[in-house]
């Protein structure tokens, strides 16, 4: 298979971000999740699915590789490229971080990768769209492992550490160049831990959607929203880890948004349904569209 990704012609190109879909072993909730999932890309028609983690409840798996290419199952039959990130409850069974991701490369229309061996986590890549014709970059995906939980005496959730930080302004830098007009090429984080400044944009009181719970960003902030202002790339970043929040909102000339949890196997909130978060870019344009198609109607 060609992994190559491409701008159509008009410039256009379609993302489902699917996030916390939590399957384990198949049961009824699982089958209600990944119908879901079709319908989802069925109605949508994607250019690329990104999952943005948890795709799996590893603890609660018999066999966390069968749970995990029952998960993308629906993508795969369909021959959609499709690329991941972890979670902090993927590798929560007998598999871990690195086990899943060679279980994720056995799948045809993977794209993710291991990411280099001297930056910490597992799954920090990039992926690049290009223009056809033409072959130019239109537009970089950034795709990041958050980590699972904090460590050295902290309670809560993983960061993204500094080396990786550092990774992602080297990737930016030497992207840059390659751009035509030396100016940064429009790009898209995706990771599964939202960072403290998703406090800072709903405080701000300019976001569209829900906020049903609480942020839980880790207790560290290590600049990773700093990094993406100080390259001037990344325009938006996607995150999942909350359930029933969908928020998005402009901070610093980025927006930060929430997709929408699509596990019907774990937490929820009644009257808020189940979905997917849809991202529309166009080549070389720093403004996107996106929007949340829900279980039965779109918004």
């Amino acid at each position: 298979m060609d992994k190559s990704l491409y701008f159509h012609p008009d410039g256009s190109f379609r993302i489902v971000q699917l996030t916390d879909l939590h399957i384990t072993n198949g049961g009824e909730e699982d089958r209600k999740t990944l119908e879901l999932v079709g319908k989802i890309l069925d109605w949508e028609k994607p250019d690329l699915v990104v999952l943005t983690g948890d795709v799996i409840e590893g603890k609660r798996c018999v066999d966390p590789a069968k749970s995990w290419l029952s998960a993308v199952e629906p993508i795969e039959r369909r021959s959609l490229p499709w690329a991941a990130v972890f979670g902090n409850h993927d590798d929560e069974g007998v598999l871990t971080r690195a086990e899943l991701m060679y279980v994720e490369q056995s799948c045809e229309h993977c794209l993710s990768e291991f990411g280099p061996d001297n930056v910490p986590g597992v799954g920090n890549y990039t992926l690049i769209i290009r223009n056809n014709p033409g072959n130019a970059i239109g537009a970089i995906l950034y795709l990041l492992d958050s980590n699972s939980y904090a460590r050295d005496g902290l309670e809560g959730y993983g960061w993204i550490e500094k080396e990786q930080i550092d990774w992602y302004l080297i990737q930016a830098a030497e992207l840059a160049s390659q751009s035509p007009n030396g100016n940064p090429i429009p790009a898209f984080a995706f990771f599964h831990i939202p960072f403290p400044e998703y406090n800072d944009v709903w405080r701000q009181g300019n976001c569209i959607g829900e906020k049903n719970e609480d942020v839980c960003a880790p207790a560290m902030n290590t600049g990773m929203f700093e990094a993406f202002c100080q390259a001037g790339d990344v325009v938006g970043v996607f995150v999942g880890h909350e359930h029933i929040n969908d928020f998005e909102g402009d901070l610093n000339g980025i927006r930060l948004c929430y997709g929408r949890g699509g596990g019907y196997g774990t937490y929820g909130k009644n009257g808020f349904r189940k979905g997917a978060r849809m991202i529309e870019i166009h080549s070389g344009d720093r403004d996107f569209k996106t929007w949340i198609r829900l279980d039965d109607l779109d918004r």
